[in-house]
């Protein structure tokens, strides 16, 4: 795949790894991505993960015909982009490795060596030519470990971004960017939106006309727009209004008031999605309600406390620093009902957030008090918009 005239890419598509990082759904697959800058001197931007590196040594092999890399460039050192960096230095011996110093000190943990005698430590500003292709190297600690760099080529307006702007989903699998990108970014990045809010100022300074991500499509086409949805994602604002509910229901009973929520939201006009936590993929969940301004969470006492998936998702969202949005509450059970206060609790530390008056209180099943609770709860989550 061509870049730009003097750009390749030689990622890999991995579709046998059924969760990335041990935990994602990833049916759609992921890709490994990595590119050679062929000039005077040749760079290679990372390597991919340790199942796919015979491939992707083939592929370079096969791109650079006779010529040797000249460095290897490396941006990030989770081991999906690592693996194989001993692999290449035994390939190409005479290489040298470009990374940050903390970097190198990872290589320690993971290959035993910091290879001191074939080594260039960058940091923010540095620079490096190629000949006609100009590198500048922009420090991103925390976006989202401690060493990782972005490369920025000023020749070609080329942002080689790490696993910043990256998605889900192999790139012979055609998927909206927006969706995987989401659930990507708030997953794993998503705690770090500091950080994320200081590489984008960098990155404003820049022009650029590409986007080369470690994972996901290149993005060559309405920049201002990936730029824009990043911004909103690390400040923690509401991508759009709307309102997510977010529920588990042991026999029906509070499914059954989710839906007749849905629908009186519906009949006011409301934009509103239901998750059931126990069997949807709670990455996309948690994603969900990042986009909207509201949210809505419906469970059940369970064991003195809430029901697991429950406990499981509200633990996400603040472990991501979920903020600035409304929310409301349904709880249900038999005796001692105190679902709505333990998940309160839960998300008493968040800042922003605005409670909803009405608590629908079910006890057992759906009633008729319950009904009127639940209109007053969708008059309120229709009425007030998120701050």
């Amino acid at each position: 795949m061509i870049i730009t005239r003097d750009i390749e890419y030689i990622g890999v598509n991995d579709h046998s790894v059924d969760l990335f990082e041990g935990m994602y759904k990833v049916p759609q697959g992921v890709s490994y991505n990595s590119y050679v800058i062929l000039d005077e001197k040749i760079a290679v931007m990372d390597t991919v993960d340790k199942e796919c590196g015979k491939v992707w040594l083939e592929k370079l092999r096969e791109y650079l015909k006779e010529r040797t890399p000249d460095y290897l460039i490396i941006q990030h050192m989770e081991p999906d982009h690592s693996a194989n960096i001993l692999q290449f230095t035994q390939e190409y011996p005479q290489t040298t490795l470009v990374a940050s110093t903390k970097a190198f000190e990872m290589m320690r943990n993971y290959f035993g060596t910091e290879f001191e005698d074939r080594r260039m430590i960058v940091a923010d500003g540095d620079r490096l030519s190629l000949g006609h292709h100009k590198l500048v190297f922009i420090g991103a600690p925390m976006v989202h470990w401690p060493e990782v760099m972005l490369t920025y080529d000023a020749t070609d307006k080329v942002l080689f971004s790490a696993d910043a702007f990256g998605r889900f989903g192999a790139l012979d699998v055609s998927l909206e960017w927006v969706e995987e990108a989401r659930r990507y970014y708030f997953g794993i990045v998503g705690k770090y939106g500091l950080f994320v809010q200081k590489l984008l100022h960098k990155v404003s300074e820049l022009e650029v006309h590409r986007i080369c991500p470690l994972h996901g499509p290149v993005l060559s086409e309405n920049i201002g727009h990936y730029v824009e949805l990043y911004d909103k994602w690390s400040r923690y604002e509401p991508e759009e209004e709307g309102i997510l509910i977010a529920y588990t229901s042991v026999y029906g009973n509070t499914r059954n008031a989710v839906l007749l929520l849905e629908e009186m939201l519906k009949e006011r006009g409301c934009k509103v999605e239901i998750r059931d936590l126990a069997r949807c993929d709670m990455s996309e969940a948690v994603a969900q309600a990042f986009r909207y301004s509201k949210l809505v969470l419906a469970t059940t006492t369970y064991n003195a406390g809430i029901f697991p998936f429950m406990r499981e998702f509200i633990s996400w969202l603040t472990e991501r620093y979920f903020c600035n949005r409304t929310i409301g509450f349904i709880e249900n059970g038999g005796w001692a009902i105190i679902a709505a206060k333990v998940m309160g609790e839960m998300l008493e530390k968040s800042k922003g957030l605005t409670f909803l008056e009405t608590i629908v209180r079910i006890i057992s099943s759906v009633k008729e008090e319950n009904m009127r609770q639940l209109q007053m709860l969708a008059d309120e989550l229709c009425n007030n918009k998120a701050e």
